[in-house]
C-alpha cells in the first residue's frame, strides 16, 4: 500500500523539508493534494520550497527553527496545533563533522544526539498521540546505512541512526494497534546538500537521487517497519552479519575513503 491522502493527510510536518529528500517528499505530497509544514533552520530556502508547493495547489507553512532548541516542541505546536497532521516525516538529521570522537567538542556531540534522537522521538510522541486518537496517519523516520554497523569518524551519528531503526521497529508494532503506519528508511550514498557540507563526496552517478528515495518512502509507508534503498540492500544484508569487528573495520575504510582530510 502506498501513501493515501485520505489516510495520511491533509497535512504533513517535515522537519528537514527545505532541501534534499525532505523537499522532494513535500513536492510529491503536494501533487497528491497534501499540504506541508516545512521546518529547517534557514528562512530563505524554506520559503522557496513553500512557494513552489503553493504553485502546485496546496497550502504550505514554514518554521525557521533549530530542532535542537529546548523549546522546539512548543514552537512546532505553535504552527501546527490548529492543523490535522496525518503524516510526520523526520528528515532532519546529520553529523556536524567527521573525525575522531574524542576530538569533538562535547557540545557538538550532544547536538548530534538532540537532532537525530531527541528531535524525532519528541515529535513522534506528540504527533503519534494525535494519530492514534484518530486511528490513521503515518510516521516516516529517515535512517542511514551508517546505523547498521559501527562507523568510525561519525560514531555519534551512526549510533543515533541505530537508535532510529530500533525505535522505529518497536513504534511500528505499537502504532499498528491504532492503524497508524511507521516506516524507517535506510539510505546510503544519497547526493544531498547535507552530505556535501559534511565533505562527503561521490563520483558522478554514484550517489542516489533524493527524489528516488522520496518515492521509495511514500511507496512503502504501509509496509514497515524498515525499507532499504535498493542499491544499499546488499550492503545492508552484509552489515547485519555477526562479524561486528570486521564490519566496523570495513565501514571505517569506506567512510574515510569518501571523507576529506586524513585521520591523525
Amino acid at each position: 500500500m502506498t501513501l493515501d491522502p485520505a489516510r495520511h493527510g491533509p497535512w504533513a510536518v517535515i522537519p528537514g523539508g527545505s532541501e534534499g529528500i525532505g523537499a522532494c517528499i513535500a513536492r510529491r505530497l503536494a501533487k497528491l493534494g497534501i499540504s506541508s509544514v516545512l521546518i529547517a533552520r534557514k528562512t530563505e530556502p524554506l520559503e522557496e520550497i513553500a512557494e513552489e508547493l503553493r504553485g502546485l495547489g496546496v497550502e504550505a507553512r514554514t518554521l525557521a527553527l533549530d530542532l535542537t532548541a529546548p523549546d522546539m516542541l512548543e514552537r512546532v505546536r505553535a504552527v501546527t496545533d490548529d492543523l490535522e497532521v496525518g503524516l510526520l516525516v523526520y528528515n532532519a538529521g546529520a553529523s556536524l563533522r567527521t573525525g575522531p570522537f574524542i576530538d569533538w567538542d562535547l557540545a557538538d556531540v550532544e547536538q548530534v544526539i538532540r537532532l537525530n534522537v531527541v528531535g524525532q522521538t519528541t515529535l513522534s510522541h506528540h504527533f503519534g498521540q494525535q494519530m492514534a486518537k484518530r486511528g490513521r496517519g503515518g510516521i516516516v523516520l529517515m535512517g542511514s546505512l551508517a546505523g547498521v554497523a559501527g562507523s568510525p569518524s561519525v560514531i555519534t551519528y551512526s549510533g543515533a541512526k541505530a537508535y532510529s531503526q530500533i525505535f522505529s521497529e518497536g513504534l511500528w508494532w505499537e502504532m499498528k494497534q491504532h492503524d497508524v503506519d511507521v516506516l524507517h528508511v535506510v539510505v546510503g550514498q544519497t547526493d544531498t546538500p547535507a552530505m556535501a557540507r559534511l565533505g562527503i563526496t561521490y563520483e558522478e552517478g554514484e550517489g542516489d537521487d533524493p527524489d528516488m528515495v522520496a518515492q521509495l518512502a511514500l511507496d512503502n509507508i504501509a509496509k514497515g517497519p524498515v525499507v532499504v534503498v535498493p542499491n544499499m540492500q546488499e550492503g545492508f544484508d552484509q552489515l547485519t552479519n555477526p562479524d561486528r569487528k570486521g564490519l566496523t573495520e570495513q565501514n571505517a575504510a569506506f567512510i574515510l575513503s569518501n571523507t576529506e582530510g586524513t585521520w591523525d
